[in-house]
């Protein structure tokens, strides 16, 4: 300080450049030095006015002596609980008005009948508009918005943009995981299954933890940063009220329309976010008439005074060349990869649709969302910058900064009530489509992969290839004598019988049973598992309150939950994507790699934060530095690669390419026989006896229809991924530190990558669906041909016992039933009345 003193005076006695400005910054730095003699040092969560601003001439100006015109840190409370439940409540009826509306499209357009499968895969032919639109809804959470603002106020440029590409690139590899999923496994409802297909139920069991874990950490992130905006933002609201209000939205419109529900309200939610986005955005670089924004000049002025942390290029944020920021942005990738490849909701979206519309859909949707946070954040991260510089102190503590709360307090400042109820509307969006995307996502995993497999299966086959309708063996692992031959619903005369005595009496409170001998008793148990689905759905929204307040009561803010899921679910993503890929990997090494990455992150993680200033007692904050939280997240994946490989070809040592058809064939096997997955894909496939459920495509010839997509995915993916994480940073940290042309090129592209994506995820879902729905209509209104199955009359045919070989004939009535007595034990089947030479020798 005598030495800053020193050079002080030393400055004040030249006489070279004796002017009235330079009199008035002397008379400024006068009144600064004396200042830091006198006062005592302030809180670090406040930050020291000399420690924002850089000590050059041009920043003298922003130098303001802590005094009444600088706001104190925080967020006032200016909205009220009668505004909040009114708001809520005209969203939940919205929304359940348009899952009401997707039923009725469904029901009165596609014929669609609503069972268990068509509320986790809405039919299976989503469009590419509202897949993608469903995926930039889904991804949006609300640490996307907070989150990424919080990285922008700390690091500058590079904090949104390591954001945006660090978790666009999930999306966009994923095309090659859909289009993979729907090649090898195309009856599948959820990954799990195909696990469980190939390696059984030890390794099965495993992965639900770790999906069910992910489910967990996504939704814990959700309701941490909707909890606290609301709570920050509406006067009298407590965290218990907040999160019942949430819940009770999201429960309402998932309940009424299922998967499909989500993703007609999940357009909304995309429109409104981006709508909302792009109004912040021209207010602070163009329309705004406060002090600190209203054009890119003012915003650059105090950016460019303001210090940065310790390890940007010269303390500016204006940068790319951070190493805070690229620590972060390896974490984003690492993490984000889990919360993609191991959240089950993701999986849905591309079960959701056929092979192509999958595809287009992830790249489309990838480049889409990159504009939320990029455009986002940089809007609002930047302007706390300028605002707080011209405030003359931060305007939020460092703990509110890593709550998220950087977006609450710029709405604040810039429009008042307006803007603290625009970032309310946003969060809502963000955390009830995001919700309603996790409730969906583990009742599915709750039915499909607990109810059914471990539970109350409906019966106990030794394979997938057994059909479970008859339990006789399917393709090529059946016997000329012991063959299954049963029908799809879809063309089964007594089945459409069912169907309109069942809707004859549909405002009866008890409905007819099922007569259908082959369908009839699996129907019933498909209806119950949608009563189960119900109850699933309200118990798993529920279980979001006190996991809510488990969190909060332990005081884990947002930022730190962030950068630590990866370190829990990193671990489980080469697996499962090997898993698709790979024949010669095993059950052993799927879990061995699991296992071991995630207990190597934990160590590694509490190892190097036990090492920095507070160690371990000072858990989260020791914890959530950037060197423990890289060196965890790097650790898990890079542990459970090299396991989950080398374990594998151990274990499997030897394996030949011979066996990878029957690896695959047993991913296929998974299937509904109520609607077979060959007859969603009869079209693609031009195939002919698609009733039949032995009856099958080869896999070559599913590989070979859907080629096409195939390359267009790795193609898209890996270029996108190559641009977005090497190339274009690349570029950038040569340009070092932008000056304001630049700083102007940057806010432009920003600018046009939000319009351009606003307009693509507003217009192509809308005009997508509408075609789909015109093509429906106009099949309706051609003559079509009736493919079911009339019953013929009464006839002879012969009945064998199993047991004791013993034949019998009997008289089979009009419903042409079969009884085949096995072990002692009867199991009815229909057969197709139209009975083939093989069908009669069988019986």
């Amino acid at each position: 300080m005598k030495q800053q003193s020193f050079d002080f005076y030393a400055k004040t006695v030249t006489p070279a450049i004796i002017s009235v400005d330079y009199i008035r910054r002397v008379v400024q730095e006068t009144r600064l030095v004396a200042l830091r003699y006198r006062t005592k040092p302030i809180d670090r969560t406040v930050y020291a006015e000399e420690d924002m601003l850089k000590n050059k001439s041009s920043c003298l100006r922003f130098f303001t002596i802590f005094n009444s015109s600088s706001t104190e840190p925080g967020l006032a409370k200016s909205l009220s609980i009668s505004q909040l439940v009114p708001l809520i409540f005209l969203l939940g009826v919205f929304f359940a008005i348009v899952a009401k509306f997707f039923n009725y499209i469904r029901k009165s357009i596609y014929k669609e009948q609503k069972n268990i499968d068509s509320s986790f895969d809405a039919g299976g032919k989503v469009s590419t508009g509202l897949t993608a639109t469903t995926l930039v809804s889904q991804w949006t959470w609300a640490a996307t918005l907070l989150q990424s603002s919080a990285v922008a106020a700390k690091y500058g440029i590079s904090g949104p943009f390591w954001y945006a590409s660090g978790a666009c690139i999930q999306f966009l590899l994923f095309a090659m995981i859909s289009v993979q999923l729907k090649v090898r496994a195309p009856g599948a409802k959820t990954f799990l299954q195909v696990i469980r297909a190939r390696f059984g139920s030890k390794t099965h069991l495993v992965f639900c933890v770790f999906a069910l874990l992910t489910n967990i950490i996504v939704t814990a992130m959700l309701m941490l940063g909707g909890a606290a905006i609301m709570t920050n933002l509406v006067d009298g609201l407590s965290i218990e009220l907040a999160t019942m209000l949430v819940v009770a939205v999201i429960w309402t419109f998932t309940h009424i329309g299922g998967l499909g529900a989500t993703f007609y309200v999940s357009y909304f939610n995309t429109a409104t976010i981006f709508i909302i986005t792009i109004a912040f955005l021209v207010h602070v670089y163009h329309t705004s008439n406060a002090a600190a924004v209203g054009s890119m000049k003012k915003v650059y002025d105090r950016i460019v005074c303001s210090k940065a942390p310790e390890g940007n290029k010269d303390s500016s944020f204006l940068t790319l060349v951070s190493r805070p920021g690229l620590m972060f942005g390896i974490i984003n990738i690492v993490g984000n990869f889990g919360t993609v490849f191991v959240d089950q909701s993701y999986w849905q979206s591309s079960v959701a649709a056929k092979p192509k519309n999958g595809v287009w859909g992830f790249l489309s949707g990838g480049l889409v969302w990159f504009a939320v946070p990029f455009t986002f954040a940089t809007t609002m991260g930047l302007a706390y910058i300028s605002m707080s510089v011209e405030n003359g102190r931060p305007l939020l503590t460092e703990s509110e900064v890593n709550d998220g709360l950087v977006p609450a307090v710029v709405a604040q400042r810039l429009l008042g009530a307006r803007g603290e109820l625009l970032i309310l509307i946003l969060v809502l969006m963000a955390v009830t489509s995001t919700g309603s995307a996790e409730v969906v996502a583990v009742s599915s995993i709750l039915i499909y992969d607990v109810y059914c497999l471990y539970w109350k299966p409906y019966r106990l086959v030794h394979d997938a290839n057994s059909c479970i309708l008859c339990g006789r063996a399917r393709g090529r692992a059946a016997t000329k004598k012991d063959k299954c031959i049963c029908i799809s619903m879809t063309f089964c005369a007594h089945c459409k019988a069912d169907d309109e005595r069942r809707n004859e009496n549909k405002k009866r409170a008890l409905k007819a049973e099922y007569q259908c001998t082959t369908h009839g008793s699996f129907r019933k148990y498909n209806d119950y598992l949608e009563y189960l689905k119900d109850w699933s759905m309200l118990w798993v929204s529920l279980a979001i309150l006190p996991l809510t307040l488990i969190l909060k009561a332990t005081s884990i803010s947002l930022g730190w939950l962030y950068l630590f899921m990866g370190i829990l679910i990193g671990s489980a993503v080469l697996p499962i994507t090997l898993c698709m890929f790979w024949p010669r990997l095993t059950g052993i090494g799927m879990v061995t790699g699991a296992l071991s990455g995630t207990l190597s992150a934990l160590i590694v993680w509490l190892s190097v934060s036990s090492i920095t200033d507070n160690g371990l007692s000072d858990f989260f904050n020791s914890t959530a530095e950037e060197l423990p939280m890289l060196c965890g997240n790097i650790t898990s994946i890079a542990v459970s690669c090299i396991v989950t490989i080398i374990v594998s070809l151990i274990t499997n040592r030897y394996y030949t390419n011979g066996n990878d058809q029957e690896i695959w064939e047993n991913t296929r096997d998974i299937d509904n026989p109520l609607s077979p997955w060959v007859e969603l894909y009869a079209r693609e496939l031009d195939i002919r006896g698609v009733h039949e459920l032995d009856k099958r495509p080869s896999l070559q010839v599913v590989t070979s229809t859907f080629k096409q997509a195939k390359i267009i995915a790795m193609i898209g993916a890996i270029c996108l991924t190559l641009i977005f994480i090497i190339i274009w940073p690349g570029s950038m940290a040569s340009a070092g530190i932008l000056d304001f042309s630049q700083f102007r090129g940057w806010i432009v592209s920003c600018e046009i990558w939000g319009v351009l994506a606003a307009i693509f995820i507003i217009v192509m879902p809308f005009v997508s669906e509408a075609i789909e729905i015109k093509h429906k209509l106009r099949e309706k209104n051609m003559v079509a041909i009736d493919v079911k199955i009339e019953p013929k009359v009464k006839r002879k045919v012969k009945v064998r016992n199993v047991s004791d070989s013993v034949v019998h004939k009997e008289s089979v009535t009009d419903q042409d039933v079969c009884v085949v007595r096995v072990d002692n034990q009867d199991e009815r089947h229909s057969s197709d009345s139209n009975l083939t030479e093989e069908h009669q020798e069988i019986l």
